[in-house]
């Protein structure tokens, strides 16, 4: 069957976008009006940087700007709105965190639409593409992400763009990816590899290095100005990076602990069932886990590498969302257990 016009593929995946944004925004609302993050240091190292105030944040997190600098330029016509609706908000910070809540609501369906198009794309059916976007994005790491002043959102489209351009072939994804990676968050750099094998289809090495090269080098001077104004040294970055190596034995005791068991499970919540399901025999995994392929297998192995530096094991665990997703669909597409979500009902005698 011949593929529908381009000008008909748009308001296709537009819904499919403003479905996504349906499914972040509203759960994501109340945790952006209610939640006392004053105890974060997350938030309130985000808050600041949004402000242009740099002395003070943590290395960790002094460099992760992009986010931080969309929302305060979104924060500052909101303010105007703020200043005649709620007068007393408009010169607290507000308008920021509501800038913020809308950034990462945007970036997360920009996950969702990916995701959709990926599962489409490893032969999902649009109904369990549907729902396994559904499942990532009602996680309660989607909830964090997108009502409070993070930048998590940022780095899981970079995820989201990789897994979708190895796939497709898109070049324009797979250089979105290795430009925005490093500058996301520094553990970016652990996707480029991947990228260069498997990414190769949308973008040979020489290109892929150049557009990393563009991105590290953009990065490093961001880095520096930064640094400048914080009164602060490069030496300062590469220590604090060295010393992520420190929770690698606390992160295996919690991985490996029933607590850290839980954990995991919170990730996907009860649609990690689905999971079981696709697992619970040899015929079963056969139908959907070799399409996933040396490429699912290493993504996965990369996002435990994150996890076990962090020793943030279920945010950063939810960097695998784009496998998850894949998986989750063609399970529902496949698997004998859900053939009832692939019947059509008969039309109706005329």
């Amino acid at each position: 069957m011949l593929s529908p016009p381009l000008s008909l593929r748009w308001p296709r995946w537009l819904l499919v976008y403003l479905l996504a944004l349906g499914l972040v925004a509203g759960p994501a609302y109340p945790m952006y009006l209610h939640y006392d993050f004053t105890h974060s240091r997350d938030t309130l190292s985000y808050l600041s940087l949004a402000q242009g105030k740099f002395a003070g944040v943590n290395v960790t997190r002094r460099y992760r700007v992009l986010v931080p600098a969309a929302a305060a330029a979104l924060a500052w016509p909101l303010e105007k709105v703020y200043a005649r609706v709620w007068p007393q908000r408009a010169t607290s910070e507000w308008p920021l965190r509501l800038g913020f809540y809308a950034v990462n609501c945007l970036l997360l369906a920009g996950v969702g639409l990916l995701l959709f198009r990926t599962c489409l794309l490893y032969g999902a059916s649009p109904a369990a593409a549907a729902l396994a976007v559904a499942g990532v994005l009602t996680s309660r790491w989607a909830v964090y992400t997108a009502g409070l002043p993070l930048v998590d959102s940022l780095y899981l489209l970079v995820f989201a763009l990789a897994w979708y351009g190895a796939r497709s072939g898109s070049a324009a994804a797979v250089a979105a990816a290795l430009l925005l990676g490093f500058a996301a968050k520094e553990s970016g750099l652990l996707l480029a590899p991947w990228l260069l094998v498997y990414g190769r289809r949308a973008l040979d090495w020489p290109a892929q290095l150049a557009w990393l090269a563009a991105g590290g080098a953009a990065t490093l001077a961001l880095r520096h100005w930064i640094d400048g104004q914080a009164g602060a040294t490069a030496a300062e970055s590469v220590s604090n990076a060295l010393g992520h190596s420190e929770n690698l034995i606390y992160s295996l005791r919690r991985l490996l602990s029933v607590k850290g068991g839980g954990e995991i499970f919170s990730i996907f919540g009860f649609f990690s069932l689905v999971m079981l399901v696709g697992l619970r025999n040899r015929a079963a995994r056969r139908n959907w886990l070799p399409v996933l392929g040396a490429a699912g297998t290493w993504l996965v192995m990369i996002v435990g590498v994150h996890m076990l530096l962090s020793g943030d094991l279920g945010r950063m665990g939810y960097l695998a969302a784009p496998v998850f997703a894949v998986a989750f669909s063609l399970i529902l597409s496949r698997d004998s257990l859900f053939a009832w979500l692939r019947i059509t009902p008969a039309s109706p005698p005329a």
